[in-house]
């Protein structure tokens, strides 16, 4: 019997890091779509290429930083229990992996390639792990401070900080130091229209992501003892509710209304597991609202060029997310208790200045040494001549 748990607990948590993993695809498309013609190709590398530096940045340190633990052993060592250690890895990776895929969509179209990479590495190697450690390995004795203090550790069960807030907020300096895409804002206060080269393109990436959640939620559990059905209802009632939100208050816009869904399931990751499925249909419509709202200032009034969304998208949903657990996972409001919201809060927080920091030093440092942007003349081009020397449709531009 203990066998054969073993055997279903490395299979379970393997075929949610598959999920996840197609998640990866959903965030390539979900860029292709948005991005223009001439930068399509490189979304589809970028996101390909951060993974793989993720994969082994996060195997050879980010893991050890963020669990205490390496893979530096013979393979027989590594193979018991069915290589559980090792899909769970592989699962754990998959969340690494997304804080670059998230920061990719913030800085598309005039990032150059090399030194986005050097910063994959570092933040996936160090930034990431640092704050994975304390939220879900008890490092420094901060959870026990908390609990302390508070009452209840930070409850963040699937991700909604560590994961999609840390990723949106560090995001955020990236954007803004690399600054705007050419012409976008004019001097006079206008501005120039970038719509999405491809709707079926962005949408086919937002139900790639919708599918892969599931496993990015419900896996979470990391074995099959703990599943809960609870965490697949309240993900399906969250992403309904930001859909329905976000096609509302978007006013039927179809980039809002396939980004909504992905609000409610950001903003519910962190409590999707105590709440009652009514509260996570509230959680996931208050994020699609803010994530319309929020986009929309941050482009027209703010002017911040962030070309997917993802501070509103990641960040703020996010955030919203692991403050929702401390208020909607209370058994006042239907949920199963064990967190409070001044825990949520403090945690939350502590999560957004390192993010916010680790953002500023790692994209500060390598615009100072490398430089961030593509030349006017490269951004011009398109980073699919510019970097990759081929465009999405070779075939078709010639025969043009």
């Amino acid at each position: 019997m203990e066998a054969l748990k073993q055997g279903a607990d490395a299979l379970f948590i393997l075929l949610g890091g598959i999920m996840v993993l197609a998640m990866h695809a959903g965030f390539a498309f979900l860029e292709l779509g948005t991005v223009r013609r001439k930068n399509q190709v490189n979304a589809l590398v970028k996101i390909l290429v951060d993974f793989s530096v993720s994969t082994v940045v996060y195997f050879m340190v980010g893991y050890g930083v963020a669990y205490g633990t390496h893979f530096f052993v013979g393979a027989e060592e590594l193979a018991a229990k069915n290589g559980y250690e090792l899909v769970k890895f592989f699962f754990l990776l998959t969340f690494a992996a997304a804080i670059p895929a998230i920061i990719s969509g913030g800085v598309a179209e005039r990032a150059r390639f090399w030194p986005m990479l050097l910063a994959t590495a570092v933040i996936v190697g160090f930034i990431y792990p640092f704050f994975e450690g304390i939220a879900w390995n008890q490092h420094y004795g901060v959870q026990a401070w908390l609990k302390h203090l508070t009452g209840e550790e930070f409850h963040d069960f699937a991700g909604s900080v560590v994961v999609h807030a840390v990723g949106g907020w560090i995001a955020l300096p990236a954007v803004i130091l690399l600054g705007a895409r050419s012409n976008r804002y004019r001097k006079d206060g206008g501005m120039s229209a970038h719509p999405p080269s491809s709707i079926p393109f962005l949408a086919l990436g937002a139900w790639i992501l919708v599918v892969g959640w599931f496993g990015f939620n419900v896996m979470s559990a990391q074995t099959l003892d703990k599943m809960s059905g609870l965490v697949a209802v309240n993900s399906l009632m969250a992403m309904v509710g930001g859909t329905l939100a976000a096609l509302l208050a978007g006013k039927n816009d179809p980039g809002f209304v396939h980004n909504g869904p992905l609000a409610g399931l950001v903003a519910v990751c962190a409590g999707s597991d105590l709440m009652h499925p009514l509260g996570a249909l509230v959680v996931g419509a208050v994020a699609g609202a803010l994530f319309v709202s929020m986009f929309t200032l941050t482009q027209n009034k703010w002017k911040i060029d962030d070309v997917l969304g993802v501070w509103p998208l990641h960040g703020l949903c996010g955030t919203w997310g692991g403050i929702a657990a401390g208020i909607f996972g209370s058994k006042a409001l239907g949920g199963l208790g064990g967190v409070t919201l001044s825990a949520q809060l403090i945690g939350t927080a502590m999560g957004v200045i390192w993010a916010v920091v680790g953002g500023v030093v790692v994209y500060g440092v390598v615009k100072a040494t490398f430089g961030l942007r593509l030349s006017q003349e490269e951004e011009y081009d398109g980073a699919d001549i510019s970097i990759h020397k081929i465009s999405a449709s070779p075939e078709r531009e010639a025969n043009w």
